[in-house]
């Protein structure tokens, strides 16, 4: 009996002992849980939800960041301290540098603006001279035989039978007969020699003689070059027939190809730096003494002409120069001025995003501003910005980017709200959506967020404005010589021409596209276009080559897209880039590889035609 007793007291102690573990463990569990789950409780007063990257991103409930995917934490409400207006773009430290946004502080400053030209010498038009025959005749003798000879004034260069010459010396002889009688006769037939350019000289040799020469040498009545022989053994001249074009090299001309963007900046007096390519190492100076009043429909240039003495002949014509210009808009002294890389330019407005004084967030806002002068690597601001201003000037697309998500202004967005980015003009793309309620910016506000698309797989004619098109056709000329320049293999001219695309392709107007999905493929093509005719300009013959293919694709595109008004070959190398082939653009059929060396040039075949 006392056994059993002995089990039931133990049977009851292992319930109880059941039961208090299983309250324990409850308590214990529930605590767990608790702790687990409070990363994820709204914080208690704002009841709202943010992004540790993005925190101007504010929501009812967790979830992804809908600018970079993060997962949402609680906001606090004494997480910064201070008042952030909705009007803001917010950035943490670590948004910061995650982003790479840089500022800088808006300064005034001098408008001056260094401007590079590319021209070639030219003879002075003032000393083209055409040299002329006073006699009609048959010319006898070449003194002065073949083109770039030199010949000096009173210099002996053709001689020439002439029966009017006969005729009038049998005159000259009568009248010396009678000159003491006939002054006047005798001074009229001496005068009449004269007419025909005849020398006092060669008039008195004929005196002296007192025979009737039946040949004449014509000299020269100017010094210089000869340019063009017009005049062959043989040939019947004519009062007035023009024997030779000469040409006086002793001040030539350079004329120099001014862009119309740097014509303000362009005065007459104004000292021009410049090299001769054919004279390495030598460096001249000159002075500007005419600008041309009209800029060209075709190359959208004006002519720029330095004098400059040449006592030694060293300049001649045809030869290629590089000039600076150190300009300065004289209408503007103290100027605002700002980074290029500051300004997102639509064509139509230009917008910058400025820092807003706060002391423990980073945050910007949205400012139009109208850009005056271009000055290279500045933009002149008219109107928008003061001194002292703060804009960022790296990661601009970023913070634009953040105010699209957020449905804040921007630069494709004037006015705000929800929009689609990314893509081509609303095209579908394949897009992502996340949905979001209850932000301090709006409420049920969808956030739609679209996967880039190259623009290369765009291959539709876009139409455009005749003046872009005439504009991208500068581009495309610049683009031929560069090519011309890597097949020549020549390093130097390929750096002076990049440059010349570096020029023409900045001067395009993008206000002319009016076409949003024009609009948009050129602004991508107009970067990959300039970075990689920017890093041309500074790299040896083989990184020129490999960069000349990546600005290829690009430019072809273009073409293909807006039209040149040329018909273009579009000519493919296997061989080129270690084999895995490259593209470029021809005028000609004709293969001109620019990435092979000369004994491969020929490699190629024509792969398109773009009418």
């Amino acid at each position: 009996m006392k056994k059993y007793k002995n089990y039931i007291i133990g049977t009851g102690i292992l319930i109880i002992g059941i039961f208090l573990g299983s309250i324990f463990s409850s308590d214990k569990n529930s605590s767990t849980t608790t702790s687990d789950e409070h990363d994820l409780v709204q914080d208690p007063v704002t009841k709202l939800w943010t992004c540790s990257m993005h925190p101007q991103i504010k929501m009812e409930k967790p979830g992804n960041c809908p600018i970079c995917g993060m997962e949402l934490i609680p906001l606090d409400e004494d997480s910064t301290g201070e008042n952030v207006a909705s009007n803001e773009i917010v950035f943490t430290e670590e948004a910061m540098q995650l982003a790479n946004i840089q500022t800088y502080t808006v300064q005034s400053a001098a408008a001056n603006k260094e401007i590079r030209l590319l021209g070639k010498v030219q003879p002075d038009e003032r000393k083209l001279y055409s040299q002329v025959s006073h006699i009609p005749g048959r010319i006898e003798r070449l003194y002065v035989n073949f083109t770039g000879e030199k010949v000096h004034r009173g210099q002996r260069i053709v001689r020439v039978y002439s029966p009017d010459l006969i005729t009038a010396q049998k005159e000259l002889f009568e009248a010396i007969k009678s000159k003491d009688i006939y002054p006047q006769l005798y001074t009229a037939s001496r005068n009449k020699l004269k007419l025909w350019k005849l020398s006092d000289a060669q008039i008195s040799a004929i005196e002296k003689s007192g025979k009737v020469q039946e040949q004449i040498d014509i000299l020269s009545d100017y010094t210089g070059y000869v340019m063009k022989r017009n005049v062959e053994l043989g040939d019947h001249i004519m009062t007035g027939s023009n024997l030779f074009d000469i040409a006086n090299l002793s001040t030539v001309w350079v004329m120099f190809e001014a862009y119309e963007t740097d014509i303000p900046w362009i005065h007459i007096g104004d000292k021009v730096s410049f090299t001769i390519q054919a004279l390495p190492g030598r460096k001249f100076n000159g002075k500007v003494t005419y600008v041309d009043p009209f800029v060209s429909s075709s190359t959208r240039v004006a002519k720029v002409r330095v004098e400059v003495k040449n006592p030694s002949n060293k300049l001649l014509p045809e030869m290629y120069a590089n000039g600076i210009i150190n300009a300065k808009l004289r209408t503007l002294k103290n100027a605002i001025v700002i980074p290029k890389s500051a300004v997102l330019w639509t064509g139509k407005r230009a917008v910058v995003y400025i820092k807003v004084p706060h002391q423990k967030i980073h945050s910007f806002t949205y400012k139009e501003i109208v850009l005056g002068q271009d000055m290279g690597d500045l933009y002149i601001v008219k109107e928008g910005l003061k001194e002292g201003d703060i804009i960022a000037t790296n990661g601009v697309y970023r913070i634009d980017a953040s105010a699209q998500l957020m449905g804040q202004k921007s630069m494709m967005n004037p006015e705000g709200g929800k929009i689609s980015t990314g893509g081509h003009a609303g095209m579908d793309m394949g897009d992502k959506t996340t949905s979001s309620k209850g932000s301090d910016m709006s409420k049920n506000t969808e956030v739609k967020v679209q996967k880039e698309v190259d623009h290369t797989n765009m291959n539709k004619r876009i139409e455009v404005k005749k003046e872009f098109k005439n504009q991208l056709n500068t581009v495309f000329n610049a683009y031929l010589k560069l090519k011309d320049a890597l097949v020549k293999g020549n390093n130097n001219l390929a750096k002076n021409t990049a440059n010349e695309i570096v020029k023409t392709i900045t001067s395009v107007d993008m206000k002319l596209l009016t076409n949003p999905e024009a609009h948009n493929h050129w602004m991508v093509i107009q970067k990959e276009v300039l970075s990689s005719a920017k890093a041309i300009t500074s790299s040896n013959l083989d990184m020129q080559r490999s960069h000349f293919k990546h600005l290829s694709a690009h430019l072809i595109k273009a073409v293909k897209l807006f039209g040149v008004n040329q018909t273009v070959y579009e000519q493919f190398c296997p061989m080129a880039d270690d084999n895995k082939g490259a593209y470029w653009m021809s005028l000609n059929k004709d293969i001109k590889n620019p990435y092979l060396n000369a004994d491969m040039r020929t490699c190629g075949e024509v792969k398109n035609i773009i009418k």
